[in-house]
C-alpha cells in the first residue's frame, strides 16, 4: 500500500474527528447530539454499510484467517493481563480484573475500526471479522465471567457481613440473572438481535447465495450506509470534549497504565505474530491484522463496567489514553508494512 495513501487515509479520519470535537465544544447539537448520532450509526446506518460492503465481499475472506488472527490475538492478550494482574495488582477483585482484561484486548471495531478499514485499508468490510469475533464470540464469553465473578464476589460481601443487615442502605448493585443458563440464553438473544450482526449475517447471505436487491432498495440501503462513518467520527470526537483522564484521587493508574501498555503495544505485536509467523500472512493481509489489532479500547468495555459497577474508572480512562495514543500508532505501523 503506498504512503500517501496511508497519510490520505488517517487525514479523512483526523479531520472528521476534529470536527466532531469542535462541534461538541461548540454544542450546536446540543446536550444529547453524540449519543444520538452513536445510536444513529450504530441502530442504522452502520448495518447498512455492513451489509452493502458485505453483500459484495468475498464470504471466505470475511470467515477466514483474519477471524482467527482476531480471535488469538485477543485472547492472548487479555491472559497476559490476568497474569501479570495477580503480581501487580494483588488486590482487585475478580470482575475488576477482568473488566481490566477487556481493556486489554477489546478493540473499537465499529466506531474506529469501520472507518480505519474504509479509508486506510480501502474496503469496510475489513473490519467485518474481528466485529463478528467480538460480538458473537467474545461478547459471551466475558458477560458470562463477569455475571460468575460478580455473584461470587457479592455471596462473599453477604458471608462477611452476616444476618446483622448493618448496611442495609448499601446499594444492591445491579440485578443477577438467576443462574448461568439464564445468562447465557439472554445474552444470545441480545446477540441475535444485534444490528451489526444482522448486517453481517444477511450481508454475508447474500454474498454467499448471489442474491441481488432491486435497484430502488439497494440504492436507498447504500445512501443510508454512507452516513455510517461520518456519523461514528463526528460522534466519537465529540465524546473526547471535557475528558480528564488519570486523577490520582481514583486510585486505579497501574490498572490504566498496563492495560493500556498491553492494548497499545502487546496487543499489535501478538496480532503480527499469529498472522506472519504463525499463519503465513505477507503484505496487505498482515497489515490488516496488524491494524485491526492497533484498534483503541472499545466503548463497550466501559457499558459493561457500568453495567456490573466494577473497574468503570480504569476502563473509562484505558479508553481515552488508548483513543488519543492509538491511532498515531496505527499511523506508524500502516508506514512501517506500507
Amino acid at each position: 500500500m503506498p504512503v500517501l495513501e496511508v497519510i490520505s487515509g488517517f487525514t479523512v479520519v483526523w479531520v472528521i474527528i476534529l470536527v466532531g470535537y469542535v462541534t461538541g465544544r461548540s454544542k450546536v447539537l446540543g446536550d444529547h447530539g453524540q449519543p444520538v448520532l452513536s445510536r444513529l450509526a450504530f441502530f442504522v446506518a452502520s448495518p447498512a454499510l455492513l451489509f452493502d460492503t458485505l453483500s459484495t465481499a468475498d464470504v471466505q475472506s470475511v470467515l477466514g484467517p483474519q477471524l482467527l488472527v482476531a480471535g488469538i490475538s485477543a485472547f492472548a492478550a487479555a491472559g497476559l493481563y490476568l497474569l501479570l494482574a495477580r503480581f501487580i495488582l494483588p488486590k482487585r477483585d475478580g470482575s475488576e480484573t477482568v473488566i481490566g482484561a477487556l481493556s486489554a484486548s477489546m478493540v473499537n471495531s465499529a466506531n474506529l475500526g469501520i472507518p480505519i478499514a474504509a479509508y486506510v485499508l480501502g474496503d469496510a468490510a475489513l473490519a467485518a471479522p474481528v466485529l463478528i469475533f467480538q460480538l458473537a464470540i467474545y461478547t459471551p464469553i466475558y458477560v458470562a465471567s463477569l455475571d460468575s465473578t460478580t455473584l461470587a464476589e457479592a455471596r462473599r460481601r453477604a458471608d462477611a457481613e452476616g444476618p446483622s443487615g448493618h448496611d442495609a442502605g448499601r446499594s444492591p448493585g445491579p440485578k443477577r440473572p438467576p443462574n448461568r443458563w439464564v445468562a447465557f440464553w439472554r445474552q444470545v438473544g441480545h446477540i441475535a438481535v444485534n444490528p451489526m450482526i444482522i448486517g453481517s449475517v444477511l450481508g454475508l447471505v447474500f454474498s454467499a447465495t448471489g442474491w441481488v436487491l432491486p435497484e430502488p432498495i439497494a440504492e436507498s440501503i447504500s445512501l443510508i450506509a454512507g452516513a455510517s462513518i461520518p456519523a461514528m467520527l463526528v460522534a466519537f470526537g465529540m465524546s473526547l470534549v471535557g475528558s480528564k483522564p488519570f486523577e490520582k484521587a481514583a486510585g486505579r493508574r497501574p490498572d490504566v497504565a498496563l492495560a493500556s501498555a498491553i492494548k497499545l503495544l502487546i496487543h499489535p505485536l501478538l496480532a503480527w505474530v499469529v498472522a506472519g509467523p504463525l499463519f503465513g500472512m505477507e503484505g496487505n493481509e498482515l497489515l490488516i491484522a496488524v491494524v485491526l489489532g492497533s484498534l483503541p479500547t472499545a466503548q463497550n468495555v466501559f457499558v459493561s463496567a457500568s453495567r456490573y459497577e466494577t473497574g468503570m474508572v480504569a476502563s473509562k480512562d484505558t479508553i481515552l489514553i488508548t483513543t488519543i495514543v492509538a491511532i498515531p500508532a496505527m499511523i506508524a505501523v500502516a508506514l512501517i508494512f506500507a
